[in-house]
This record gives C-alpha cells, structure tokens and sequence, in this order.
C-alpha cells in the first residue's frame, strides 16, 4: 500500500498558515544575529527562490535562501548581500541539521554563483520513503500529514524586487518551516501508514 493525495483532494484542503516569526535580512549588519538564532535552534528548515525567467535561455541568480529555526525564519536576499562567510559556514556545518526538498538542485542553483561544500542536509523526498510516500512535492506532504494546503501563489513571483510584498514572505517562509514539520512530525512517529485516509493500490499511484 502505498499514500498519496491527488491534485483534487490537495486542492480541497484548507489553506495553511505560517505561525511564526519572519525577518528579512537584507543587509550584512543582520547576518551575525540571525546565524546565532539558527544555530541555537535543534533544526533548520531550507528552501531557495529565484526570480522565474519567461524568456528562453534567460536565468537568474538564487535571489533568496531561507533559513528556518522552529519560531523564527529568516529570508536572507542573496541578491543584495550575497553569500556572507557565516551564512556559508552554517550551510557546510555537518554537525547542525537542516532539512529541505529538491536540494540538490538548491546546491547545484546557490554553487553557480556561490560557490559551497553543503553538509548537515536531510532530503525529505527521500526521508519520507520510509512510511511508503510516494509524493515528492513539498505540498503534497504537507497535505497528507497535516491537511492544510500549501499556497503556491507567489512562486513566480519577482523574488528581485526591491521590497519583497508580505505575501512572498509568507510564502518563502511557509516553505522552509514546512521542512521542520514534516521531518519532526514523521521522526517523532506521529505518522501511521495504515490509518492515513491517502492510502492507494500500487497502481493506482
């Protein structure tokens, strides 16, 4: 047996909403601080966004990298501060553990222009294997294990503009903290297989 959520119920589900603490760093001066924050939390959640390109053969820089600790995320723009020597320390610590999704292509997107050496990185498509999920999507396990819908409203949105709108913080920040939830709610054990309402044949996955 495997679980699984169709686009129809996704789509059915109400939507979620981010709990916590934003802040925005987009000046070096803010760096310091917000790593400290990160480093003191037990899990970091990770997630990346960049300005959508609509031309072919134009691409952009990661404008953004979020960081989450589990009462505060921080949105670190990229595209104004770059990548600051404490920032790429806490990404290549592999003592401090921080989970995401589709990171390798995070790694292969942030290492085009700052170059790093990741460590201390949890997969949650793979992690999540262990409960028969076949899902990738970070929507669709944030659907299955908590029944809340995960917008996707802002994400070809301009991740460069000068001031980011509060609904592309809400958004990025949603992200990276749903990387915390899932991880914790699974590696706690609070997941079952057999009572989850998603359950499909094989084939029908």
């Amino acid at each position: 047996m495997n679980i699984s959520i169709s686009k129809q119920q996704l789509a059915a589900l109400p939507p979620a909403q981010f709990p916590g603490k934003i802040v925005v760093v987009d000046t070096t001066a803010g760096v310091d601080d917000a790593v400290k924050h990160l480093r003191e939390a037990d899990l970091i959640g990770f997630d990346t966004e960049t300005k959508p390109s609509f031309k072919k053969g134009q691409t952009y820089n990661v404008a953004l990298l979020q960081l989450s600790a589990p009462d505060t995320c921080f949105l670190f723009r990229l595209n104004k501060i770059g990548m600051p020597e404490p920032l790429r320390l806490l990404l290549e610590d592999k003592d401090k553990l921080k989970v995401g999704l589709s990171i390798h292509d995070d790694f292969r997107n942030l290492n085009k222009t700052y170059p790093f050496e990741p460590a201390g990185f949890v997969e949650l498509q793979d992690y999540v294997t262990q409960w028969d999920i076949i899902d990738k999507s970070l929507s669709k396990l944030y659907g299955i294990l908590f029944g809340r819908r995960l917008s996707k409203s802002q994400r070809l949105s301009n991740w460069e503009a000068e001031q980011l709108a509060d609904a592309q913080k809400h958004y990025a920040a949603l992200d990276a903290l749903a990387c915390i939830h899932i991880y914790r709610y699974l590696n706690d054990g609070n997941f079952n297989p057999l009572t989850s309402p998603y359950q499909v044949e094989p084939e029908e996955a």
